[in-house]
Parts: structure tokens; C-alpha cells; sequence
């Protein structure tokens, strides 16, 4: 197979947040979207700022969930819950690993 033939835009993939405890809290599973593959530099960036700088690592999340049109959610100031938060991330790091 030629690399090329592996090669293509970026699309939009649904992430669901469906854990027991999430579940109870919510009452449902917590949807969002994101892109199904990032430059390197981008995982590589997440990756560093994680172990180093959390600022730079929410930062960076904000490019990196979105909703199904493909807009940034976490913007103008909204927030998530510390807790919920910290999974959307671990989603996030998860599909960009692999």
C-alpha cells in the first residue's frame, strides 16, 4: 500500500463520555466531537504540556473539542466541571494515540 492512499483531511468523529459515573451525574452520555487525526506537533504539544504546563494543555483542548458542526464549545469563558473536564481530556488524548 502506498502512504498516500493513507492520507486524508482531517473529519469530525462523535466521542461519547459513557462511564457509570458519568452517567449518573448526567442522567445520559456526554457527547462531543472531534477531529479524527492532528498534526504531530499537536499531540506532541498536548503530550508535553500535560506533564508540565496544564494551562497550556486546557489551551490547546479548547482547539480539540467541538460541537457536530465542527465550532469550538469551549470558548468565551465557558467552562466544564474540573472532574468532566479531566475525561473529555482523557478522550481526547485517547483518539489522538491512535
Amino acid at each position: 500500500m502506498n502512504l498516500q492512499d493513507l492520507v486524508s483531511e482531517p473529519k469530525l468523529v462523535r466521542v461519547e463520555i459513557d462511564d457509570e459515573e458519568t452517567i449518573a451525574e448526567y442522567k445520559e452520555a456526554i457527547v462531543f466531537y472531534t477531529p479524527d487525526r492532528q498534526p504531530l506537533d499537536v499531540f506532541i504539544k498536548l503530550s508535553v504540556a500535560l506533564s508540565s504546563d496544564r494551562t497550556a494543555s486546557i489551551d490547546l483542548l479548547r482547539t480539540l473539542v467541538l460541537d457536530e458542526k465542527g465550532k469550538e464549545v469551549l470558548t468565551n469563558g465557558k467552562l466544564l466541571k474540573p472532574a468532566l473536564m479531566v475525561k473529555v481530556l482523557g478522550k481526547v488524548m485517547e483518539l489522538l494515540g491512535k
